[in-house]
């Protein structure tokens, strides 16, 4: 219960040990000594079954002790000589049976025997497959855990594609030894002695065979696997270099595009190969020559067993009943005797892999697993100052950064810190969250030492917004949430069901339930998801982001688990706009959806898909090429007219443009393809003018290309007629009703468009062409349509879910850091620290949301320590500290330090 209440906290247990087998035996040893109980029971019952075959060839089968046809034996009769100290005492006499019934009930016997031991081998492989999955699963927390751990510093030297490596791939091997660690070879090794005990009991000579045999083996095959270690060592590190040379190229890959130096990478990768093949083929011939040498030991010993055996048989000291047994027996003994090396093998190589590992993950400055233990309860606010007296900071080269600095942030004070790139102020602000550990000095926090402090106060009273922000992979919500996602909330208390819970304590995981609600909507100020969404408005608008995020949730589509209410507001929300649009100054501007018509303003593609696809296989690009698509154009009889359309445009667009140099600049203006693709579409016109009956499918789909993205207002060149227009419609009818179910959401005029944005489904149409500030103005009826209709918060939720990518790739760097510093507001701080977090926007714009910033914290009473990438906004700030090679030259008002004749303050700010 104690166990179970440690870890229900979430922390972890001991630091870990290098070597492997401590590892296990700590974890493990009360399951070992179990399993390793059932072996020890399991073998009386293999001994029974190497015996049984003996005596039912003497007895029932060569008639031995049956000597009339009503003789008998006793079958089943149990007597003890109490181990030779005693007299012979029958427990059970058994039943008396003659020589078929008795034949009858041996194989029965022997048959149970085989049950029982293939039940024994069952449960003893699942139970250590259970221990293994269950100790992998541990090492892997361990290893993720001391991830978390790390000092910062030691992110600068490791790679994170190799971390990631060694803890999915290279623990692997690991979770199928763990469980055979000990159980394996006792099992393993008792039946083998077993077998041998057997063996000699039958015959002394034949048993001496075996053993010399055995001991060839164990002494021989062990020292030729010895350089079978070392290239496995060799190949488990070139493959985790590998990785990590791999994920720098993902990393580096606009700098290897914009530097031609691809082709660099490619050499380097395939030296990396090669060095790899070279190690795995010299593993391979000597794994398999050893595989060999060790069949053909085991080869050897039948030969010497009917050799000698026959002869011991021919003179009479063994009768056949014995050589059978022996002949049975020592093919049992091959097995497990293998086993056993490859057992000694593989735990080699997974000693050496866990100690290599182990090494990566036990850096030195570690923090102490108390730092981060969960704490329920939020810190008390910090009232007291943030004091670094005399810090001193150096890189892990042992490069100054920072040297006797000495500096106050009190609460509510709003400071700026100044200077050149690397001055120090960087690193003063990452030290006090903790991100840098000073070499020497003290940074203090209520008269705490921060270096001691608990993550949970930093993580809760301090925020922290620096240049490079790491985003989840997930919405802009979650983006912004991961800040006050703390503790598990509520009254489960985010422990684990049942099950789970058990599991997560036999692995030594942490039971806090992930699936639990960890919103901390308490330090929001909220208490319903409405005001939260209200809070993350707030904090978006604070950063000039909020209309980005609305941007983005017109582009955007509701969630798919939207209820029927909000799509009906989205529905009301096109009845409104097409009301407005019925103006005669509006009435031009938008072509509608009509089932029952062609849209002049959408493509061909479009008009007869009449939906967006769901399926890739009906996408604008892969039409073309899709047999259903094909076969349905067919039916309709509108192939030849698309195909001969695609041809008229490739004539066109080759007369008109066929003898341009490729950079003309009217190629920017050319939809329909690139200047590149003129050759070949010159080449398909050539072939399909000549035989269009017999154009092949390629050239078919590249000239549906043309055709399915032809726009008569847009490219005039008068190709469709009503007629043809008709068709379309027909087509579209016959893809609703047969081709396409379920692979194309269909437009229609009463139904809300799940695979459609919000500003498409609201617009239900195509914009017209060729009326000034057309889309300008149809956007802006929308968004007032939306206000009107009070739905700013839907298309904001909308926006909210749009997913950033890994890294929030999705998003432009400036919209990263305004969602770091929007993040870094929203758990309203007491000391909020900003570290160059705007330095991707304009001057203007800083200056912008510095002002809205500063207005809230002093409203909020959030101390602010900005790290300034444009001097001239310091004058926003009550204090202002410059820095300059790494210390403090100037500390005051912006006023003060202006009115100095020589000041180093107004040399920066200009």
């Amino acid at each position: 219960m104690g166990e179970r209440r440690k870890f229900a906290s979430g922390q972890s247990g001991p630091s870990m040990q290098t070597s492997l087998f401590p590892y296990i035996w700590r974890n493990t040893k009360w399951q070992q000594l179990y399993i390793l109980c059932i072996v020890l029971l399991s073998m009386p019952f293999y001994f029974f079954s190497l015996d049984l075959p003996k005596v039912i060839v003497n007895l029932p089968i060569q008639g031995k002790g049956f000597d009339t046809p009503t003789a008998t034996q006793p079958f089943l009769e149990v007597q003890t000589d109490f181990f030779g100290f005693g007299p012979t005492v029958t427990l059970f006499s058994g039943f008396e049976l003659e020589r078929w019934p008795y034949l009858v009930g041996l194989s029965l016997l022997f048959l149970a025997l085989v049950c029982i031991n293939g039940w024994f081998k069952y449960y003893i492989n699942v139970f250590k497959g259970r221990l293994g999955e269950r100790m992998l699963r541990r090492l892997r927390y361990d290893l993720v855990d001391r991830v978390l751990r790390f000092p910062p510093n030691h992110f600068k030297r490791v790679k994170a594609s190799e971390i990631a490596t060694m803890i999915k791939d290279e623990v692997e091997p690991l979770g199928g030894f763990i469980g055979d660690a000990y159980v394996q070879p006792l099992f393993l090794g008792g039946q083998a002695v077993t077998a041998m005990a057997f063996i000699l009991i039958q015959n002394l000579y034949l048993g001496l065979i075996a053993l010399a045999i055995v001991l060839l083996q164990g002494v021989l095959i062990p020292r030729l696997r010895q350089r079978l270690l070392v290239l496995g060592k060799q190949r488990q590190l070139t493959a985790r270099e590998l990785a990590g040379r791999v994920g720098e190229v993902v990393d580096g890959i606009q700098e290897i595009r914009v530097n031609d130096t691809s082709n660099w990478e490619r050499a380097d990768i395939s030296s990396r190969l090669g060095r790899i093949f070279f190690i795995r083929f010299e593993l391979y011939n000597r794994k398999f020559f050893v595989k060999f040498l060790n069949n053909f030991l085991s080869q050897v010993t039948p030969f010497l067993f009917y050799l000698v055996g026959g002869y011991f048989a021919l003179r009479g000291t063994l009768d056949v009943g014995q050589l059978v047994a022996v002949i049975a027996a020592y093919k049992e003994l091959p097995s497990p005797i293998k086993e056993l090396i490859d057992w000694d093998q593989q735990r080699q190589d997974v000693e050496i892999k866990f100690t290599q590992v182990v090494e990566q993950f036990q850096p030195d400055g570690m923090l102490p697993p108390e730092v981060q233990a969960p704490l329920r309860e939020t810190p008390p606010r910090i009232t007291a100052p943030i004091e670094l007296s005399r810090v001193s900071i150096t890189d892990d080269t042992g490069a100054r950064l920072v040297e006797n600095v000495t500096l106050n942030l009190a609460p509510g004070e709003h400071v700026a810190a100044i200077g050149t790139v690397n001055a120090g102020g960087e690193s003063v602000a990452e030290a006090m969250v903790r991100l840098l550990v000073p070499t020497s000095g003290r940074i203090r926090v209520g008269g705490a030492d921060l270096q001691s402090a608990p993550d949970a106060l930093i993580g809760r009273r301090i925020a922290y917004a620096g240049p490079a922000p790491y985003l989840p992979n997930s919405s802009i919500r979650d983006c912004l949430l991961y800040a006050v996602r703390h503790h598990p909330t509520g009254a489960s208390n985010g422990m684990l069901s049942e099950d789970d819970l058990t599991e997560a304590i036999a692995s030594g995981n942490t039971t806090l339930d992930v699936r639990a609600e960890w919103i901390d909507a308490a330090s929001l100020g909220a208490e319903s998801e409405a005001e939260i969404d209200q809070r993350l408005h707030e904090v978006l608008k604070l950063v000039d982001m909020a209309g980005d995020v609305y941007k983005q949730g017109l582009r955007g589509g509701l969630d798919p688990a939207s209820g029927s209410e909000l799509k009906a507001r989205v529905l009301e929300a096109r009845r409104a706009l097409r009301k407005r649009l019925e103006s005669p100054e509006l009435g031009k501007l938008v072509e509608p959806f009509d089932p029952a018509r062609y849209n002049p303003m959408a493509d061909v593609a479009t008009n007869v898909l009449f939906g967006t696809a769901v399926d890739a296989r009906f996408s604008p690009e892969t039409l073309p090429s899709n047999p259903n698509f094909l076969q349905l154009l067919a039916n309709t009889e509108l192939d030849r007219p698309l195909t001969e359309m695609g041809r008229r445009i490739a004539e066109t667009v080759l007369e008109l443009f066929g003898s341009l140099p490729p950079n003309h600049p009217f190629f920017e203006q050319l939809t329909f393809m690139s200047a590149e693709e003129l050759p070949d579409y010159r080449a398909i016109a050539g072939r399909v003018a000549g035989q269009p009956d017999s154009i092949s499918g390629e050239d078919r789909a590249r000239l549906l290309r043309l055709s399915l993205g032809y726009i008569e207002p847009e490219h005039r060149l008068g190709l469709l007629d009503l007629a043809l227009q008709d068709k379309i419609v027909q087509a579209r009818q016959v893809l609703r009703a047969e081709i396409a179910k379920g692979a194309v959401d269909f437009y229609d005029p009463d139904a809300y468009n799940s695979a459609s944005s919000l500003e498409d489904n609201v617009l239900f149409g195509r914009v017209a062409y060729g009326i000034a500030d057309g889309p300008e103005r149809v956007r802006a009826l929308i968004e007032t349509v939306l206000a009107e209709l009070d739905m700013q918060d839907v298309v904001f939720r909308a926006g909210l879910s749009f997913a950033v990518g890994s890294g929030g790739k999705r998003l432009t760097q400036v919209q990263r850091q305004k969602l770091a510093v929007a993040r870094c507001l929203l758990k309203k701080p007491d000391f909020a620290i900003m570290n160059r977090s705007l330095g991707a926007l304009d001057a203007r714009s800083q200056r912008s949301i510095l002002e809205a910033i500063i207005d809230r914290a002093r409203a909020e009473g959030v101390a602010l320590f900005c790290v300034l990438t444009t001097p001239a906004c310091a004058s926003l700030f009550d204090r202002v500290v410059v820095f300059e090679d790494g210390g403090v030259v100037e500390d005051g008002t912006p006023a003060a330090l202006s009115a100095r004749e020589r000041s180093r303050f107004r040399e920066l700010v200009g």
